[in-house]
């Protein structure tokens, strides 16, 4: 892993043995996102990896989106179920007809915020008064007393498949909690971006 420069990249461990890990540590994980529909396609992402390695998900993302409308939850929101049918039936998917089946209903309720006038962007970031966390760089850990609260409160909205290490898997995905190892490179980075 050296760059151009042959400089040494220090990352997160979790990513260093797989190109497509690397990408996303490297692109994606950890910078904070504030789009309500990308907000929502990645927590609904974490709920298809409940029970399964991140990896799987990832290899199977573009096939997500095209089986689920580009993850547009006003599409998603009326999929019925003959979508639920064809869903199952897609192996490019995790074929799992719970989490399809939560998935629809998580577009559902993102609707029915939306049109009481409540951005999912504002509502996943009122938590933080709209700042990101940082972690210590030190400590991995897999869920938190603030992943609970927000759990709690998915729930009660009716999401699915948002349990607190689900819900931290998810904010630490978004960004709402930079949590890059201390010694790794893009957790220097976002701290910079952001300071």
């Amino acid at each position: 892993m050296k760059m151009t420069t042959g400089e040494q990249i220090e990352r997160c461990t979790w990513s260093v043995n797989d190109p497509l890990m690397r990408h996303y540590h490297d692109t994606e994980w950890g910078i904070p996102i504030r789009d309500s529909q990308l907000l929502w396609e990645m927590l609904m992402l974490e709920g298809f990896q409940a029970g399964l390695a991140w990896i799987i998900v990832l290899r199977k993302r573009e096939a997500f989106r095209k089986a689920f409308a580009g993850f547009d939850p006003a599409r998603v929101a009326i999929f019925d179920e003959q979508d639920v049918l064809r869903l199952m039936a897609d192996s490019g998917i995790i074929r799992a007809k719970a989490k399809i089946e939560a998935t629809i209903r998580g577009a559902q309720i993102y609707c029915e915020m939306e049109s009481r006038g409540e951005s999912f962007s504002d509502f996943c970031w009122s938590f933080t008064d709209g700042e990101p966390i940082q972690g210590d760089g030190k400590t991995w850990v897999t869920n938190s007393p603030l992943s609970t609260k927000i759990s709690k409160e998915l729930k009660r909205r009716g999401f699915k498949f948002v349990g607190p290490t689900i819900v931290y898997a998810w904010m630490q995905a978004v960004g709402i909690v930079n949590d890059h190892a201390a010694d790794c490179y893009r957790r220097k980075q976002l701290i910079q971006k952001l300071g």
